[in-house]
């Protein structure tokens, strides 16, 4: 069924309801795994993902991912494990032996015909007709391959065990196995296959090709005495096994060179943004965590370590990596590397509370050369506090497709990032080039085919066919992507798609009589939510908390006692110097009673 690549339809992480559901599935389809082991497959908090493909016969199928590894897939409603699962978790089905040679037939495409099994001499497993189970190499009881059962193992004695045993639908090294990491299976020795007995066949029986490959295995063992061959077949199968992984490796390094050349076409934008992550993760906790830092807000550690470790014309951005959050980048951290210990400190805010300065990842990281960056020197007010500098904002213009057209002759493509005045200047020469001022009056442009599509709208395509140069500058600006770049004193620029959101102030009631001042987006503008709120509690005398931002994890919002808006207003403008345009909510502060 694998085979041959399948098509992505969808990816998404799972939902809570499928969480449970997939879990009482995978008890009911593998009644063996222990309420620890079924947590294992199916843990509760970590990330699963749920991939739709279609296999190239069109059949639709989805597939359960944990840890970039598909565990399980599921085909007309029926749940299957993948090999990747099976290597964990190798007894929870029933299992047909075969030689090496057989698989690697069955790694082609083909089914498991009962010449070609192995008969232990405790017998066939019970099986029932259209029943799952797995088939595995003789001496090793890592799982090869996962079908169905073609009949039920009274009708394959009773068949002379000839025909169809086992229609494969999943084996090592086809393309839902290449979909994970590909690692190979472990050796795992199986006492059963290597001290028992193999049935006899008749020689003259008519057999496909494994049933004579199987023939020439039976004869060989039935000349050595007390078991010396099955011995020397076991070690000669799992030799043949680690052949299969090295032909693979052969036949993938056949075209290193290629693969070299086209590096950069191969690597997918995810994969690249998973590099740049990790990249100024080791290269943030090498150069710029101190020990007298910790515990340290995540969205501190990313704003204001990760992302000045960011190489210049890169832009760190976690949406478009295969985390897709930071909470689950840092736990991936966590738990297969242990460089890091995260540890909710408050309630939904998540800390970073202890850093492996000795582990072999951090140590042997090496931060790439980057063009220094000349740090502001560190300014502190009377109190010993630093002096905060407020960034500054230049508002850009990306390229968007619907006006890429319009920006060709001037090289630019879809992407780029211009200044206001570059897009005058680009469409200004873009007009004189072909000749579309107005003779009579210069104060107008005519409107040629690419303006029309680039900056009319349907409606006016037979109504307007001409416009004045204003018109045409803020049409062109209004169908471009807006975009921000922040720049804080001591850190590289960052750039930011979309309108800029403002500091929001807000008051909200908590219990009867009660009123509370909510601050949200101080990140934003690199101010720490930490010191934020120790500066209001001793301005105004009244508790503050953090509380994490409805559907984030790593934005917080600091919460303080009371309508406090006049007080969060001048703390903004007077001593963090933040232009009053990009702070939301003033006009709700309370106003002086009248004597």
């Amino acid at each position: 069924m694998f085979t041959k690549a399948f098509r992505v339809k969808s990816n998404t992480v799972i939902k809570g309801s499928d969480r449970r559901k997939l879990k009482v599935d995978v008890s009911t389809a593998f009644p063996l795994l222990s309420e620890s082991e079924l947590s294992e497959v199916v843990p509760n908090k970590e990330e699963i993902n749920v991939v739709k493909v279609y296999a190239h016969k069109g059949d639709a199928i989805t597939l359960y991912v944990l840890h970039k590894n598909p565990l399980f897939f599921e085909l007309e409603k029926r749940l299957y494990p993948t090999v990747y699962m099976l290597w964990q978790y190798p007894n929870v089905l029933p299992s047909f032996a075969t030689w090496a040679p057989v698989i690697q037939k069955i790694a082609g495409g083909a089914d498991l015909m009962l010449p070609g099994v192995v008969v232990p001499s405790c017998g066939l497993p019970e099986v029932r007709q259209g029943e799952c189970c797995v088939v595995k190499v003789v001496g090793n009881e890592a799982p090869m391959a996962v079908g169905i059962a073609a009949m039920s193992t009274a009708e394959m004695c009773s068949a002379g065990m000839k025909g169809r045993g086992v229609s494969v639908l999943h084996t090592f090294m086809d393309n839902l196995w290449a979909y994970g990491d590909k690692s190979c299976p472990a050796l795992i020795s199986d006492a059963e296959t290597t001290g028992g007995e193999v049935l006899n066949r008749d020689e003259n029986n008519e057999e496909g090709e494994s049933g004579e490959e199987q023939e020439t295995n039976v004869g060989e063992l039935s000349d050595c005495p007390n078991g010396q061959g099955v011995d020397q077949e076991t070690e000669k199968a799992c030799a043949e096994v680690e052949g299969l992984r090295l032909t693979k490796c052969e036949s993938e390094n056949t075209n290193e060179e290629e693969e070299e050349v086209n590096l950069d076409e191969q690597i997918s934008p995810q994969d690249e943004m998973d590099a740049l992550l990790l990249q100024c993760f080791l290269h943030a906790l090498k150069s710029k965590v101190k020990k007298s830092e910790l515990p340290l807000l995540t969205s501190s550690f990313l704003r204001n370590h990760m992302f000045p470790c960011c190489p210049s014309g890169k832009q760190l951005d976690i949406k478009k990596s295969s985390y897709k959050k930071l909470s689950k980048f840092l736990q991936t951290m966590q738990q297969q590397h242990r460089v890091v210990r995260v540890k909710e400190l408050t309630k939904g805010v998540e800390s970073l509370v202890e850093v492996d300065w000795k582990n072999p990842v951090l140590r042997s990281f090496r931060a790439p050369a980057e063009p220094h960056v000349e740090e502001a020197p560190v300014q502190m007010t009377e109190d010993g506090e630093k002096t905060y500098h407020p960034p500054e904002i230049t508002i850009l213009y990306s390229v968007s497709a619907r006006v890429e057209p319009l920006f060709r002759e001037a090289n630019k493509r879809k992407g780029t990032v211009l200044q206001p005045g570059e897009v005058r200047t680009i469409i200004t020469e873009y007009v004189k080039a072909n000749e579309l001022v107005d003779e009579n009056n210069k104060n107008y442009v005519h409107i040629n085919p690419i303006l029309c599509d680039c900056l009319l709208e349907k409606s006016e395509y037979h109504e307007v066919s001409i416009l004045k140069w204003d018109d045409l500058f803020s049409r062109t600006l209004s169908k471009m992507q807006e975009c921000s770049q922040f720049v804080i004193a001591g850190q590289q620029p960052i750039m930011k798609k979309g309108h800029i959101e403002p500091i929001d102030i807000t008051v909200a009631s908590r219990g009867s009589n009660k009123k509370v001042t909510l601050i949200k987006n101080l990140e934003m503008y690199g101010l720490d939510p930490i010191d934020v709120s120790a500066a209001l509690q001793h301005r105004v005398q009244a508790s503050a908390v953090l509380h994490p931002v409805p559907g984030t994890k790593d934005k917080v919002l600091v919460q303080i006692q009371g309508n406090q808006i006049q007080q969060v207003g001048n703390l903004l403008l007077d001593r963090y110097h933040i232009p009053r345009k990009y702070i939301q909510g003033l006009e709700k502060a309370q106003k002086g009673k009248k004597k």
